[in-house]
């Protein structure tokens, strides 16, 4: 794809109970003048600009005897080290085995240490933050866990509880439709954190308990919201988190293909989906091109956010990815279209599902890949 093609752009923020029509008409549609005449709540842009960008080869060195797996989380601290965490240094049979670690870089890509090594909430890595006083915040799907580390790499607090080895129901987690009720302090597969400007933290939990919950800077519960389901507060694999200036919070609800907003209280506020055509002939990172069923469950469909960041201030901007066709969406925090790069691929400037996304400046991007197992970094280079 080239990097100044322009895109036809939806952009909208109706109700949820439209999305499935939705989704069915942007597959038929060629033009998006034919979808604003039959969805007029659809708000409309002409064109939307592809965005040019850079990706700074040979980012991290590793060790002679450390590799990556999956890469599915990057965060940077004040300092600018970069953390990655990565599905390495699997124990285990090859079911069900532990795969999470945690490694630190210096800015120039030189490899610091490894954090929390073979800890025991090590089981699946989901994603690693920093948050603003450089503690590090890591969340295991494996263990439903947790934790948090001081920047001198000690565990500070610890959220959840994994599952007993000596158990006889320890194993993988059912997905019962609807779940189970939720518990305080307990988590299903949980993914992500994110912080207000008060230290209160809010954890995405996740893709069985399809809610948000908060604790104040202590660590003490304080409320959670949400339950499986379509509408406006409901969610279907809240995947990634993210708060802006404002304290408003910003819900990655994947399987849902919407990104909703919330007050620090739980209010829904707004809601808007990502919808661009798909440029033609593009192929997804792996597997068959997704087809009308796989779409409709969400995940794999074009403009489904995985990963979303937020720009520093004074004048905010939200990033968001999707696995197929694999591209980065630039918005306003309103929901509004303002660029797109990438596409699926093995190459540096392509993408193989972007997990946690990092954003220390507006043009600026921390980028981690579940199949390629690495992290890139993009420069933009908005016209």
């Amino acid at each position: 794809m080239n990097d100044q093609q322009s895109y036809s752009c939806l952009c909208c923020s109706d109700s949820p109970g439209a999305v499935l029509s939705r989704r069915r008409f942007l597959a038929l549609a060629a033009e998006s003048a034919a979808a604003l005449a039959l969805f007029p709540s659809l708000a409309y842009a002409e064109s939307v600009p592809g965005i040019a960008y850079e990706s700074v080869p040979n980012l991290l060195r590793l060790p002679d005897d450390v590799y990556f797996g999956e890469c599915s989380g990057v965060s940077f601290n004040s300092k600018g080290h970069i953390f990655v965490l990565s599905r390495g240094n699997s124990t285990g049979p090859a079911y069900g085995a532990a795969a999470a670690q945690l490694l630190e870089f210096a800015p120039d890509g030189r490899f610091v240490r490894e954090i929390g090594h073979n800890m025991y909430a090590w089981s699946f890595a989901h994603t690693v933050k920093v948050d603003r006083h450089d503690n590090i915040w890591v969340t295991d799907k494996g263990s439903d866990m947790v934790i948090k580390f001081t920047p001198e790499g000690r565990v500070a607090m610890v959220f959840g509880r994994k599952q007993e080895a000596a158990d006889e129901a320890t194993g993988p987690l059912k997905h019962p439709n609807p779940p189970l009720p939720a518990e305080p302090g307990r988590f299903r597969q949980v993914t992500d954190v994110a912080w207000d400007s008060a230290d209160n933290t809010y954890i995405s939990d996740g893709y069985i308990n399809s809610r948000v919950a908060k604790v104040d800077k202590d660590g003490n519960w304080l409320k959670s919201w949400g339950d499986r389901g379509t509408g406006p507060g409901q969610f279907h694999t809240p995947h990634s988190i993210a708060v802006d200036a404002k304290g408003l919070v910003y819900v990655a609800d994947r399987s849902n293909r919407r990104i909703q907003v919330f007050d620090g209280e739980g209010n829904f506020q707004r809601q808007f989906t990502i919808d661009v055509p798909v440029p033609p002939g593009a192929q997804p990172a792996i597997g068959n091109v997704p087809d009308e069923a796989a779409i409709a469950e969400g995940t794999f469909a074009p403009g489904s956010p995985w990963a979303i960041c937020i720009s520093p201030g004074p004048n905010q901007v939200l990033y968001s990815s999707d696995a197929f066709p694999g591209r980065i969406y630039k918005l306003t925090l309103e929901g509004k279209l303002l660029g797109v790069l990438g596409q699926s691929g093995k190459q540096l400037k392509q993408f193989g599902w972007i997990h946690q996304m990092a954003c220390p400046s507006e043009n600026v991007l921390f980028v981690a890949e579940l199949l390629n197992w690495r992290v890139q970094k993009l420069l933009l280079r908005p016209s």
